[in-house]
């Protein structure tokens, strides 16, 4: 009897980097042609995977993109404790992503689809804002209707900017807008 033989690799890609690869061509695809020309097969073959991989990973198109805009925001960068410096580097840190190329329309078409989609809406409140969320209660020491103030007042403010002229808010009309958030929440 021969002694049984290791079994041969998997076939296809590593899956080590495919969350990545599928993170970069989903806000390029997006980039490219809005979120609503941003179909599971574009990403798909922009990313240089199967569409049943990408599937496997993400039940849903609003399921990656919340996972992809989660993974270009990253965690909130809290380095000080003095709450006007909090929410100002708050307010300049969502306006630099909120700038980056496609990350605005994922965002805002991600926001529109959860609108119809109780289940998307879900996960964007528990996956997407809810650490965001309970970070700036802790950095700031206030209740949770107060801090979804804020991030309403500041994302609803830069994403209607974004939409309305294509552009991410310039550095003085941040600075106006953190002075009039700071007037209210400073």
């Amino acid at each position: 009897m021969r002694p049984a033989t290791p079994s041969a690799k998997p076939l296809g890609r590593p899956r080590i980097g495919i969350d990545a690869a599928v993170f970069a061509a989903t806000l390029n695809t997006v980039h490219q042609l809005g979120y609503a020309g941003a179909t599971m097969d574009r990403i798909a073959a922009a990313a240089g995977v199967a569409k049943t991989t990408i599937y496997r990973r993400w039940e849903s198109k609003g399921a990656l993109i919340v996972d992809c805009l989660l993974d270009a925001f990253g965690p909130l960068p809290i380095e000080s404790d003095d709450r006007v410096e909090i929410l100002t580097s708050t307010i300049r840190w969502i306006a630099a992503k909120i700038g980056e190329p496609g990350v605005a329309a994922a965002f805002a078409g991600v926001f529109v689809d959860g609108v119809s989609d109780r289940g998307l809406r879900e996960v964007l409140s528990t996956r997407f804002q809810a650490p965001y969320l309970r970070t700036l209660q802790e950095a700031l020491n206030e209740p949770e209707s107060r801090v979804l103030l804020f991030i309403d007042t500041v994302v609803g403010t830069l994403l209607h900017r974004m939409g309305m002229t294509g552009a991410p808010m310039i550095d003085a009309d941040t600075t106006a807008l953190t002075e009039m958030v700071l007037r209210h929440f400073g």
